[in-house]
């Protein structure tokens, strides 16, 4: 009985070694994508094979799960990158002058006549209300529009000098306007379109600290003559106006 007891002892060391070793050895699958194919992992390639499980003595099979179902799962592909078009910066179209506007002294004219490089010039209005071209000399432009104008130049020219001229005429600066009274600054200055007296009076340097500032006194100048109008600072005035800003009372 003494010899068994002896020999139950070291058989049942072996047999617990034997378990325990057989444990620790347990395996569990892992995902390894095949060589030579990172390409399709990375970017999800419809026609990469599947990632394969193989065994790795890795001490445990919840491990190797985890690592297959990662590499299972399918990976999104790379967003397409979006270059902005270019954007296109369109220049602001010239400024078109009023095609009803009458022509007086002081008005600064651009004649061109196509094909004839020594007619066209700039031409100047003078005091007579007439510009003065080669060939056909003075020509009345007083009243005018540039329309018509250009329609007295091409019948001179037609008159012995070209056969068929082809004539446009522009404006190339209008004639000034004049402000006095209670300015900073009064005097003629060079009238841009669209003026206003409020800018009329801002050019000029502003109001004086006696000035008037609800109504000016506008003087206009046409075909039909002089006419004078009493008229609030957001008014229009046109080429060759006086402005008169009066003295306020208190």
């Amino acid at each position: 009985m003494r010899v068994v007891r002896a020999f139950r002892i070291p058989i049942t060391a072996i047999i617990t070694a034997l378990a325990l070793s057989g444990c620790m050895r347990t395996t569990g699958p892992v995902a390894v994508a095949p060589q030579g194919d990172l390409d399709s992992m990375a970017y999800g390639q419809p026609n990469a094979p599947p990632p394969q499980a193989v065994a790795a003595e890795s001490g445990g099979g919840a491990i190797g799960a985890l690592r297959a179902a990662f590499a299972a799962t399918p990976r999104a592909a790379p967003a397409p990158v979006v270059v902005a078009a270019p954007v296109a910066y369109v220049e602001p179209a010239p400024v078109r002058y009023d095609a009803a506007y009458h022509l007086d002294a002081g008005d600064k004219l651009r004649v061109v006549v196509y094909g004839q490089e020594g007619l066209t010039n700039t031409y100047a209005i003078d005091a007579g209300g007439s510009i003065t071209m080669p060939l056909i000399g003075s020509v009345p432009a007083r009243g005018r529009t540039t329309a018509g104008l250009a329609a007295e130049i091409s019948a001179k020219l037609r008159a012995g000098f070209i056969r068929d001229p082809s004539v446009a005429v522009e404006i190339e600066a209008y004639r000034p306007f004049f402000i006095l009274g209670e300015v900073a600054a009064p005097g003629q200055y060079p009238y841009v379109p669209n003026m206003t007296v409020e800018s009329a009076v801002a050019i000029a340097g502003g109001f004086s600290p006696r000035a008037r500032r609800d109504s000016v006194t506008v003087t206009h100048t046409d075909a039909s003559g002089a006419a004078r109008f009493v008229v609030p600072p957001g008014s229009p005035i046109s080429p060759g106006d006086t402005v008169l800003v009066s003295e306020r009372w208190f």
